[in-house]
């Protein structure tokens, strides 16, 4: 568990950050990004628990956990100092929620064309927390062209992406307050 007893530390004040391997990089730095945006698509996922209740606020908190976990994986670089004994994520994290996106799916209509944001407060801040899901997702495999990134926190990522968005028909009335595209409409 971490002790926070100082909240500032003017560490950063010369635009770098420490990694969890103790090693200093610019703030830009992509894994930093990274990193970062698991911090956002966890904030939004926060409103998005205004909304919600039961097991779908259930399935959020566990994520919102799983998000702290991702960034303690991507904070601390799996060929550097520290490395081993790092926070990852594992397997059974993607497999679980593999098994509540394909739960909730049962229960769902086929989709006859794509999604706009939208429908209740709940399913239009998912949509926006699986936005950003995505772009940390492109941001983790643009880091790992250049540098080891632990493949179950892609997968998990990738996964989560597809989770927020069932999840999102879900709590649209199980789809039948989803907001349909409806191509060329405005021409």
């Amino acid at each position: 568990m971490v002790t926070l007893t100082k909240i500032y530390t003017r560490g950063g004040d010369a635009g770098e950050t420490s990694l969890g391997s103790g090693d200093r990089v610019k703030k830009h730095d992509v894994r930093v990004a990274a990193y970062g945006t698991a911090d956002e698509a966890n904030a939004v996922i926060g409103v998005a628990r205004l909304h919600t209740s039961g097991d779908a606020d259930a399935m959020l908190a566990r994520i919102q956990n799983d998000l702290f976990d991702l960034g303690a994986d991507l904070c601390t670089p799996e060929d550097g100092k520290r490395a081993d004994g790092a926070l990852r994520i594992v397997d059974s994290q993607v497999d679980r929620l593999e098994a509540e996106i394909d739960a909730m799916n049962a229960d769902l209509a086929p989709l006859t064309s794509f999604i706009l944001p939208g429908g209740t407060a709940a399913s239009s801040h998912l949509h926006l927390a699986r936005t950003v899901a995505r772009r940390c997702e492109r941001l983790m495999t643009e880091l790992a062209g250049s540098e080891p990134v632990n493949p179950a926190a892609i997968k998990y990522i990738n996964r989560l992406s597809d989770h927020l968005f069932v999840l999102a028909r879900k709590l649209n009335d199980n789809g039948a307050d989803d907001v349909l595209w409806v191509p060329g409409a405005s021409r």
